[in-house]
């Protein structure tokens, strides 16, 4: 298998030049019609770097999943998760960020890059507080781009059409037990949502 690796050869393969609408769409700050996608986003992709490489994690909540805090910055707050801690690890070490931000039923997909920045400051947390807990921590994003993406991918994908693939895939629980046999998947996986909804937050 040929590879390509420089960008000459990158550039003989896609020869075309961006349209001018892929280029002009961007901005650098938080415009008024962004703030309202993200009001309405309660799903992203947080995508960070860093010493050993990237990391791309899930962030969801019940509301916006991210609160704009003036035209150039916005805050994610780090709800309860598996503790591995790898994109607030990244942060702290290479504020570089990507955030990629989904709307139900919606076929656009808003990006936002920027930097990053941690913090546990008592009033930023207590921004988040609800039923009397806050997030460990924040994460603080200077944005530099905001963009909607092409609709294709999710098109393609046919994202939103009501299919429900998941008695396709494995399990949580399939997944532990491919590296223990004698692990329980069918009581591990018919638990875990009970479990979750005590600890969502």
């Amino acid at each position: 298998m040929d590879t390509i690796d420089d960008l000459d050869t990158l550039l003989a393969v896609y020869p075309e030049e961006p349209a001018r609408g892929a280029l002009d769409k961007v901005v650098n700050r938080i415009t008024p019609a962004y703030a309202r996608w993200l009001a309405a986003s309660r799903f992203c992709i947080l995508s960070t770097v860093g010493p050993e490489g990237t990391d791309a994690s899930p962030r969801g909540d019940d509301g916006p999943v991210a609160e704009v805090l003036d035209p150039t910055a916005l805050a994610l707050p780090d709800w309860r998760g598996n503790n591995r801690i790898d994109s607030l690890r990244n942060i702290v070490r290479d504020g570089r960020i990507a955030v990629l931000f989904m709307v139900r039923g919606t076929q656009n997909v808003v990006r936002v890059n920027g930097t990053a920045r941690l913090t546990a400051d008592a009033a930023m947390t207590a921004r988040f507080e609800r039923d009397g807990r806050q997030p460990r921590s924040v994460i603080v994003v200077s944005v530099k781009e905001v963009y909607f993406q092409c609709a294709k991918a999710v098109m393609r994908a046919a994202l939103w059409d009501g299919t429900d693939d998941s008695g396709k895939v494995p399990t949580a629980g399939a997944f532990k037990r491919e590296l223990d046999a004698a692990f329980d998947a069918d009581a591990y996986d018919a638990e875990y949502g009970r479990h979750a909804a005590r600890i969502l937050w």
